[in-house]
């Protein structure tokens, strides 16, 4: 078994190109008409609450948030999540979605939201937004809409289009 020298940072602007790499490997090409791709158009990241993952030097992983209004929600969609095909199922996703959504609840966001997989995203504390309560930008199956809810009544705010906003 191979030994890993992982290192969790802070996203910053020279992680950028291997992002785009990691993403295109994870996700292919269509990737950017996806309807969370479609918010993330609307306006920048949160670079300040999204994160990479290194091993030895090299980035492997990553996991941006963006800012988003949900309704009345005022959260972070997280997305994309991707990790290398050579680091896979080391529980290095799993450790980035609990990084970023530690940041997201310590810099005042009511909620984190994404369009995923249940099944990998409930063990991590993500609860389903009720069925169609969010309008889109773009078709999305609302089974996969999930959230973790940072304050009190957040559910009930999550009705209504979602899409980016300023910080």
């Amino acid at each position: 078994m191979a030994k890993h020298d992982l290192v969790y940072l802070t996203e910053d602007a020279s992680h950028d190109d291997i992002i785009e790499v990691i993403n295109e490997e994870a996700f292919g090409p269509g990737r950017h008409v996806r309807a969370a791709s479609r918010i993330r158009e609307q306006g920048p990241h949160d670079r300040s609450i999204s994160f990479v993952c290194a091993d030895d030097g090299e980035t492997i992983a990553s996991v941006r948030m963006t800012p988003v209004l949900a309704g009345s929600v005022k959260g972070h969609m997280l997305g994309p999540l991707a990790v290398r095909p050579s680091h896979k199922n080391l529980g290095i996703g799993r450790e980035l979605v609990r990084i970023a959504i530690d940041a997201a609840r310590r810099h005042g966001s009511e909620a984190v939201i994404l369009i995923g997989d249940p099944p990998y995203y409930m063990p991590l504390g993500f609860e389903k937004v009720a069925y169609d309560a969010l309008d889109f930008p773009g078709p999305v199956d609302p089974g996969r809409v999930l959230v973790v809810p940072l304050k009190d009544g957040v559910h009930d705010g999550l009705k209504g289009v979602i899409g980016w906003r300023e910080l």
